[in-house]
């Protein structure tokens, strides 16, 4: 068989350290541009791609205290690709916060965020876990509506040049 008829294997997921903060801050700006095309001013994700890095870098680097106050990063990582997806989560209070689950663009519909999404609720399987997503996002609200989220409420997003846009709650357990 020839290699071009070979199917790679899956990523492998792992936790992610402040050694992947540039990788994951690429990902990232770059999901959001695809993702948020035509839904967030261009201006908006662009100011937000500059600043990825740094933001990662402190994020992953930060004593968060106790490991139950600690947020997680989870990887997909594909062999001679380096990282494709992400999942970042973040205790609160009584809950967890899903921050982020970003898949690299060239890589969506391939069921690597259903497996990171699965990763993060069986990391916290007692808890709940809520997210916010954009109003105007009906892929990503399509995407957590088969993965069995509920809407909760609804919410308004704040973006740092003052754009604000509707957005909804959603959560499971």
């Amino acid at each position: 068989m020839p290699d071009s008829d070979r199917t790679p294997p899956p990523p492998v997921l792992r936790e992610g350290t402040a050694a992947d903060a540039a990788a994951v801050a690429r990902l990232h700006a770059a999901s959001r541009r695809a993702a948020y095309a035509g839904l967030v001013p261009a201006r908006v994700l662009d100011a937000e791609g500059a600043e990825q890095e740094p933001l990662w870098a402190l994020r992953l680097d930060a004593d968060y205290g106790t490991p139950a106050d600690t947020p997680v990063l989870l990887l997909a990582e594909q062999a001679g690709e380096g990282v494709v997806g992400f999942a970042y989560l973040v205790p609160d209070g009584g809950e967890v916060r899903l921050e982020q689950l970003h898949v690299r663009p060239d890589r969506t519909g391939g069921g690597i965020g259903a497996r990171l999404l699965r990763a993060a609720l069986d990391r916290f399987p007692d808890v709940p876990v809520r997210l916010d997503v954009l109003a105007a996002n009906r892929r990503a609200i399509a995407f957590y509506e088969r993965h069995g989220a509920r809407r909760l409420g609804r919410g308004t997003a704040h973006f740092p040049d003052g754009t604000r846009l509707p957005e909804y709650v959603y959560g499971w357990r």
